[in-house]
């Protein structure tokens, strides 16, 4: 039975129909298979209210969700998020009716998306098409809005319509900072509020101290430690302390300027962030002997990555995946590696998606 209102027509959540034991088996069998490897341990959190990140969509009732064969669904609450969220969806449903919305076919209109996160503290991104001719009149009724909401940050992010993406470097803050903090495993973190962070952070606990456990047999052993597509440096930082030096390389330069800053806030000595897209690996040069964690989005890795992890051949190479049809293809290419060990972490419960870390050891 489908606790949410919104099940049948709310694209959002497709599997809440199953019961949970189900989607966990069903997810650990299909993760099996496309890594073919059977000894899979299974990690989990909430059911319910884990998101701390909602991207909505404007309509003319306000903030909505995307529905089926490209709908509108105009929910008032989301199960899956936590309660700041709906919280905050209130707010925004309260003051934002009757609205100039992007129309996405004829790419004019005003306002696109709210993409509300929350954690320590909370922000609000009011994402506008910066082609509008009614940007003026919206920005005013964002900063009547700003004044009043509990959010503790308010930005606007101007987007081309011709693109139409919920986040862009381009933005202005009317409100509070333009980053968030959280803190894993004993260090804190800030994160820039137009960047990645993880959606669901109990679960991503879970990952952090899957992953440290993992790498605490190189202590000692003046191992050195790759963080590739390191976004704020989580993985490195919190695993510093086992490896004579880590380098964090991540290609979205606000990432690095926070973890430069997470670098900092730790009081770390043997860490370095560096600015470079993962597929211009080569140019870097890298300490021996290496132990590498690749966390690459949906797309994988680029082939040229692989290459150059293949000619460094790190003893060991952590790949930490939201997307397990292209980690079954990725871990092909390693043709040297073996799967020592291998964990699921249902990062998005009543969904079909999940994330996974696979061990890969030199043969």
């Amino acid at each position: 039975m489908a606790k949410c209102t919104y099940f049948k027509v709310c694209n959002g959540c497709l599997t809440q129909h199953v019961p949970y034991n189900l989607q966990l088996e069903n997810k650990k069998k299909n993760l099996s298979q496309k890594i073919n490897f059977e000894d899979i341990e299974v990690f989990h959190g909430k059911e319910y209210n884990y998101r701390n990140r909602i991207d909505f969509i404007f309509n003319s009732n306000g903030p909505a969700m995307r529905g089926k064969k490209n709908s509108i669904v105009n929910v008032k609450k989301c199960e899956i998020s936590n309660q700041k969220i709906n919280n905050l969806l209130k707010e925004i449903k309260s003051n934002f009716t009757a609205l100039d919305y992007f129309n996405f076919k004829k790419k004019t209109g005003t306002f696109c998306y709210a993409v509300v996160r929350t954690g320590k503290k909370s922000s609000i991104s009011f994402v506008l098409n910066k082609e509008s001719h009614k940007l003026e009149s919206a920005i005013d009724k964002i900063n009547d809005f700003a004044k009043e909401t509990s959010a503790d940050t308010v930005i606007i992010t101007f987007m081309d319509p011709q693109i139409s993406n919920s986040t862009n470097e381009d933005y202005n803050i009317i409100k509070g900072e333009d980053f968030l903090e959280e803190s894993i495993m004993g260090y804190t973190f800030e994160y820039n509020v137009q960047g990645f962070f993880q959606n669901n952070l109990e679960v991503a606990k879970l990952m952090h101290k899957y992953c440290n456990d993992l790498l605490n047999k190189y202590e000692g052993k003046e191992m050195n430690l790759l963080d590739l597509y390191g976004g704020v440096g989580t993985f490195g930082i919190i695993n510093s302390k086992i490896f004579k030096n880590v380098k964090i390389v991540e290609g979205f330069d606000k990432s690095i300027v926070s973890a430069n800053e997470n670098i900092k806030k730790n009081n770390l000595t043997n860490c370095e962030a560096i600015v470079l897209d993962a597929k211009k690996l080569k140019n870097l040069e890298l300490p021996q002997p290496l132990i590498a964690i690749v966390d690459p989005p949906r797309a994988g890795m680029h082939p040229d990555t692989i290459a150059t992890l293949n000619k460094l051949q790190p003893e060991s190479i952590i790949y930490v995946s939201c997307n397990i049809i292209q980690l079954g293809k990725d871990i092909k290419k390693f043709k040297k590696y073996k799967i020592n060990k291998a964990a699921m972490f249902d990062q998005f419960p009543q969904t079909n998606h999940v994330e996974a870390i696979i061990e890969l050891v030199l043969e």
